[in-house]
């Protein structure tokens, strides 16, 4: 497996947002993650107004936009656990669901609400995807250690970067063992699926330990190379006159959009 081909999403291109620093990019996502989600129900000029931010950003960068919308709609199943508001917020009813001895109240405001939930989920993932596309890995990593993000959560972030396809490439040897070892001559899938869930979970508990141990050789390796915990980059420069600037053009836009709301 690749970073390129499933995880890392940053596509090298020439533009004005590729060359802009990765802190005033990570800063700026950051404050629009918090402005979306401080935007009250039913706001829909100021979603609009989001929208319409992170278009602009989007074409600056030259990405795409059918990969940008697509990587996007992973944050649709997640928001669909705030579907029972639609039923559970008193308000106007809608419509009315019968099942047997109880009824579901479909009302105006909760609809409202999860409507709400749904576009500020996906406004934030616009966002976030728009960073990474345009961001490399090791400059986020950067990034947030300048934001002061504490060394911890940076040295987990980092090592799954690292090791994440590791596991998965142990875990498709273990499905090519097993698919070698229980063939059928027909082509169907051998064995009942009881028996099938039995080596399932074998095989995640194999994978368990595999990788429990791998990660104990890995930091034994490090401890001995003199690693402390500290996810060390090269000496990062000041930020310049024009992006502070460039923060502070983009929080005060956001402040008139909370203001707008």
């Amino acid at each position: 497996m690749s970073h390129i081909q499933f995880l890392d999403l940053y596509q090298d291109e020439d533009s004005l947002i590729h060359r802009q620093d990765p802190r005033v990019k990570l800063v700026i996502t950051l404050a629009v993650i918090v402005a979306v989600t401080a935007l009250p129900r039913g706001a829909w000029i100021s979603y609009l107004l989001c929208l319409l931010y992170v278009a602009v950003i989007g074409g600056l960068s030259r990405v795409q936009p059918q990969l940008i919308l697509k990587r996007s709609l992973v944050a649709i199943p997640f928001a669909l656990a705030a579907l029972t508001l639609i039923f559970t917020i008193d308000g106007m009813p809608l419509a009315t669901l019968r099942l047997g001895d109880w009824s579901l109240s479909l009302t105006r405001e909760g609809l409202v609400a999860f409507v709400s939930i749904l576009i500020k989920a996906w406004l934030s993932m616009l966002a976030a995807t728009l960073l990474v596309t345009t961001t490399t890995f090791p400059s986020l990593i950067g990034a947030a250690r300048w934001l002061r993000v504490p060394k911890v959560i940076v040295s987990v972030v980092s090592f799954m970067y690292r090791y994440i396809f590791v596991i998965a490439d142990e875990a498709l040897r273990l499905f090519r063992a097993r698919e070698a070892r229980s063939a059928n001559p027909e082509g169907k899938p051998a064995g009942s699926v009881r028996w099938r869930a039995s080596v399932l979970g074998g095989m995640i508990g194999s994978l368990f330990i595999r990788s429990y141990e791998r990660s104990e050789r890995i930091y034994a390796a490090m401890l001995s190379r003199g690693f402390d915990g500290e996810v060390r980059t090269l000496r990062i420069e000041k930020l310049a006159l024009t992006d502070v600037l460039t923060i502070g053009t983009f929080v005060v836009f956001l402040a008139a959009v909370l203001m707008l709301s």
